[in-house]
């Protein structure tokens, strides 16, 4: 007899798999397209193994849902968590911390996402689950993209694929994220661009074992030849 899930947690996830307050449940949507949008808006603040990210500012999502995916849990309720916090995030944490912005994805993008992170969080690289599962990003069956993945040297490829545009604004970027600094506004040089890329800092992860040198000159050249301020 598989164990339980404590009756808190299953509590939880009956309310949300219900739509109880919260708009209805979350359908299935486009993994593939989900694993691309969480590498580009949600990876530099989550920990998530098959999207190559090691975000630290939000819960580390394989921790998260290891139990749940151990247990069998309906992919369909862990979807509806995923999908209830990104349409209704806890902006403002009473511990101070940087919430989680609103409005990171939109729409039938919400669906995508929850359907992936549904899909792959908790679960090795190397377990093999439902078929419609996108490939690790790195692998040898997946593409280049967030976290690193691939050898791009351009910066705005890099900013969106990194995971900056969920923290930060940059009109270049088209990006409006609110838990980092408004990029548009920084007046720091190049070089320390690159320092901040590489080693991070406050809710910010370090980038250095995750994009190349080159990468992070890039990126950092962007930001800072591209500001509107």
């Amino acid at each position: 007899m598989r164990r339980r899930l404590p009756a808190a947690l299953l509590g939880t996830l009956a309310l949300l798999a219900a739509g109880c307050g919260t708009g209805g449940p979350v359908s299935a949507g486009d993994a593939t397209n989900g694993q691309k949008l969480f590498a580009a808006n949600c990876g530099s603040c989550h920990t998530l193994a098959n999207a190559g990210t090691h975000g630290s500012i939000g819960p580390n999502l394989d921790a998260a849902f290891a139990a749940a995916q151990e247990r069998d849990y309906p992919e369909s309720t862990i979807r509806n968590v995923v999908g209830m916090q990104i349409k209704y995030p806890n902006s403002s944490p009473e511990t101070g911390a940087p919430g989680m912005p609103p409005n990171l994805v939109k729409g039938n993008d919400v669906q995508d996402v929850a359907s992936y992170v549904a899909c792959v969080a908790g679960i090795t690289n190397a377990e093999a689950k439902t078929e419609g599962c996108p490939a690790a990003i790195g692998s040898s069956a997946g593409g280049g993209g967030g976290g690193g993945g691939g050898k791009s040297a351009d910066g705005k490829a890099i900013f969106d694929s990194a995971g900056c545009s969920g923290c930060h604004t940059l009109k270049a970027a088209g990006s409006t994220g609110t838990v980092g600094p408004n990029l548009d506004q920084s007046t720091i040089d190049e070089a320390r661009a690159i320092k901040q890329v590489e080693n991070g800092g406050g809710p910010m992860p370090p980038f250095k074992d995750t994009l190349t040198n080159d990468q992070i000159k890039a990126v950092a050249h962007f930001v800072v030849t591209s500001r509107a301020g």
